[in-house]
């Protein structure tokens, strides 16, 4: 080598080269986290707010099911109950009353404000 020549860097500087450039890459190193952190706070808002509209409709669709339910429940307790009665001979004759009919013994009396529908005589009970 010459004598005259610089001797080369020492190693500390390209560390300190090094640690300059990272330096200047920090902002966009802070800007891309920021940016990924904002992404991340709208995904989990949107997750959020759609669980809480799943609870609520979920919660609307239970409480119109249980009122179906509950309908379809007495509707099967009146058919069954119609079902049960009409082979007792209480209830046909009630049913006979109600079109109209006497029996064979007795002895036909007309009111003159009496009603002309033959429906007014009983309550009609509607089978589902």
């Amino acid at each position: 080598m010459e004598e005259g020549a610089p001797p080369p860097p020492p190693a500390p500087e390209r560390g300190l080269r090094l640690v300059w450039r990272q330096a200047q890459r920090l902002p966009v190193t802070m800007m891309l986290a920021s940016l990924l952190a904002g992404l991340g706070i709208v995904q989990l808002s949107f997750q959020l707010a759609q669980s809480a509209y799943r609870a609520v409709t979920w919660t609307q669709e239970t409480r119109a099911t249980q009122v179906r339910v509950q309908g379809l429940e007495r509707d099967v307790r009146i058919l069954k109950e119609a079902q049960a009665n009409a082979r007792t001979p209480e209830y046909l004759r009630e049913q006979a009353r109600c079109l109209g009919m006497v029996g064979e013994d007795e002895t036909v009396i007309v009111a003159e404000g009496a009603p002309e529908a033959v429906d007014a005589l009983c309550d009609v009970k509607r089978l589902p």
